[in-house]
């Protein structure tokens, strides 16, 4: 079942959920599937869907990724708890010490996590020097397309890397790194309520530009 937004609603209200994650509720093999099969007909280069996706559901290898991603993230949630105090007290260090509390109640309450997405892509269709973007265009588009599906179905979702850490979780599902490469880890659980707004974002001419730069 899915919920009534229009295509301009579901793309402005796809959002990184964190707080609203709902971990106790199961997400049903079904609906990950429904989602997977939309992933697939994203645009791609040359037509061949250079992808795979992981889907994590065991309970025990889901407590395992938790635990990586909670080593990966520790130097920078503790970059960020050192920022937001160094800020002088008022609106500024409010928010940013919201956004830092936000992300440590994401990161405890991941080993809950009903089920998280790896999309992966081959490494030998990588040159690794930036000439070769085709792969890695094509599995974000295919992301963003399951990322869009799974709202669309009133689940949330999160696009994050663990890239310093990507061979731990290679060996706990079992991709074969480094021959296929991991490009994002996506936590998916449905959402406490549904209704999602439009997030604040710059006038238009502030980042785009008409012909020339």
């Amino acid at each position: 079942m899915t919920l009534d937004l229009t295509p301009d609603e579901l793309l402005s209200t796809t959002r990184a959920v964190r707080r609203r994650l709902d971990v106790d509720r199961p997400v049903e093999r079904a609906v990950l599937e429904q989602c997977l099969r939309l992933a697939q007909q994203a645009p791609n280069s040359r037509n061949s869907q250079p992808w795979h996706f992981v889907v994590v559901t065991d309970r025990d290898q889901v407590a395992q990724v938790a635990g990586v991603y909670q080593r990966a993230k520790a130097g920078f949630l503790e970059r960020q708890r050192a920022e937001a105090e160094a800020l002088p007290a008022g609106p500024e260090r409010d928010a940013a010490s919201a956004t830092y509390q936000g992300r440590v109640e994401f990161s405890e309450k991941l080993a809950r996590m009903p089920a998280f997405i790896v999309p992966c892509v081959d490494a030998s269709t990588d040159a690794g020097d930036g000439t070769t973007p085709g792969p890695w265009g094509s599995v974000i588009q295919a992301a963003w397309s399951f990322m869009l599906a799974a709202r669309a179905r009133g689940l949330g979702t999160v696009w994050t890397t663990i890239t310093p850490f990507q061979s731990e979780l290679a060996e706990i599902i079992g991709i074969p790194h480094p021959d296929v490469l991991q490009a994002a880890l996506i936590p998916v659980a449905y959402t406490k309520g549904t209704k999602f707004l439009p997030g604040p974002r710059p006038p238009l001419e502030t980042f785009v530009h008409w012909d020339r730069w």
